[in-house]
């Protein structure tokens, strides 16, 4: 009910009528005009109307010709589309009365329709990236001949299906990983601080995962042991280590949702004579991914591995060395909140002939060295992780239960560092974390080093095998 003296608003319909009666008018206009019974602004016929008004009204008609067409072609794809024209005439209509104001407005609701791009440092969570919650596959590869009857089996594929959501997770946490090493690829720079380097990335590993408690959030403390150095090498507090030009830096780092683990490493180098080095590596660890798979032994994998490594020789000051496989590193089978989970995978022949099975995920790591190929520790200690099998031990020292308890609540079985330790506010924890480590609670994890002289490379992937074929879930562009 309308009270005297009040407009009625205009509906959904009665706004739609005006558009459409706005838009046929102004095609009238030209249809008079060309009849010659075109008035003007005064009210005359078109026969009355000056040359430079004809010529205005011309114009005027024309473009709203070409702004009828081209309202089609942008909402349609430039093909006809008879349900359309009452839009059409309301968008030509609406830009007529409200002129740039539509454009504006249209050109915002395109923007929040647009998806998610990554920020540079990248801070927006990858679960807001995928909206649809499905992640990215890694590299399918199938399995050898003998193992081929599973990609048509129907019993195994069913299985496949199964495991959907538990392998959606470890995409999640593979593409993480990805995102994040894309980021600290442009930061990694000679005089970049060891520390600063560690924390950028690591913070990266945090927003993009979308860190909550042991549900999700960093595996392992970043490695970048240099040169000699191959393994468990991290920047405790106050350390002022710079990256150098010279320098062969091996960056290996980890994500995890509900304990599912993406454990993956590349060595980075600025100066071009050790290509020959991180090529050798490289095609080491794609050998031994290709080896791999359901009833391997793990034997016949480093012998793949080996045999690839150690056919590359690289010369540095004059003198040529033979890549050599480090033979006391190897790679592992990965668990639930178990970064090594009972089997290795030697990167030399002659090791155990434990066979791989169906389900299980894989850390296929190789290093290679111009030194001895021999690693012993040394250096400061910073990594460290609880015992996975431990069992209730008594502790005396009241800050060493309370430290205990820090760790099971942060890190669980997880592998952690003192600079972990540092960001939670703990202080004055040497004591009480060399008491769990003496009772067997906590293992200490020292820097792994062939000789000074050395340099040490290093890739790393994450394997899955499914029922049907392998995955290497860790695999992006660069690596």
């Amino acid at each position: 009910m309308l009270l005297p003296g009040q407009v009625p608003p205009l509906t959904m319909d009665s706004r739609g009528m005006a558009d459409r009666i706005d838009a046929e008018s102004i095609k009238l206009d030209g249809i008079a005009l060309e009849n010659g019974t075109h008035p003007d602004a005064n009210g005359k016929d078109a026969a009355e109307l000056s040359k430079s008004q004809k010529k205005k009204l011309k114009k005027k008609s024309a473009a709203v010709r070409k702004q009828q067409e081209t309202q089609g072609e942008e909402e349609d794809g430039g093909a006809p589309n008879c349900q359309n024209d009452g839009a059409e005439a309301k968008a030509v209509a609406d830009k007529h009365t409200h002129g740039a104001g539509v454009l504006k407005s249209t050109k915002a609701k395109k923007d929040a329709q647009a998806p998610l791009k990554q920020t540079s440092p990248p801070s927006i969570p990858v679960a807001s990236l995928f909206p649809s919650g499905i992640y990215p596959e890694g590299e399918r590869q199938p399995y050898t001949d003998d193992q081929r009857w599973r990609e048509t089996s129907q019993e195994k594929q069913h299985l496949e299906r199964m495991e959907q959501d538990m392998v959606n997770e470890v995409r999640q946490a593979a593409e993480v990983h990805r995102q994040v090493r894309a980021y600290i690829r442009g930061i990694a720079k000679p005089g970049i601080a060891m520390t600063e380097l560690c924390e950028k990335l690591e913070d990266s590993v945090r927003q993009l995962i979308a860190e909550n408690g042991l549900e999700a959030g960093i595996a392992f403390p970043t490695g970048c042991s240099l040169n000699y150095v191959a393994a468990h090498w991290t920047p405790n507090a106050m350390d002022k280590t710079v990256l150098q030009y010279g320098d062969v830096m091996k960056l290996d780092f980890g994500t995890q949702i509900n304990g599912r683990i993406i454990d993956s490493a590349f060595t980075v180098a600025f100066d071009p004579r050790y290509d020959p080095l991180l090529n050798a590596v490289r095609e080491a660890t794609n050998a031994g991914i290709r080896a791999s798979g359901i009833d391997v032994r793990l034997c016949d994998v480093g012998e793949a591995i080996q045999e690839v490594m150690e056919a590359n020789e690289i010369e540095l000051d004059g003198k040529t060395h033979q890549v050599k496989c480090v033979r006391n590193l190897n790679g592992h089978s990965i668990a639930p909140y178990r970064i090594h989970a009972g089997k290795s995978v030697p990167i030399v022949k002659g090791g155990e002939a434990t066979r791989m099975e169906e389900g299980e995920f894989y850390a296929i790591e190789t290093f290679g060295s111009t030194g001895k190929g021999y690693v012993h520790e040394d250096l400061e200690c910073s990594h460290y992780m609880k015992n996975f099998d431990v069992g209730h031990v008594p502790l005396r020292l009241p800050r060493a239960k309370a430290l205990l308890n820090v760790i099971n609540r942060n890190f669980g079985t997880l592998a952690f560092c003192k600079r972990y330790l540092d960001r939670l506010g703990e202080t004055k924890y040497q004591m009480a974390l060399k008491n769990l480590c003496d009772v067997g609670i906590v293992d200490p994890y020292p820097p792994l080093c062939d000789v000074k002289s050395s340099y040490v490379a290093q890739f790393e992937h994450t394997l899955y095998l499914h029922p049907t074929k392998k995955e290497v879930l860790s695999r992006g562009a660069d690596y």
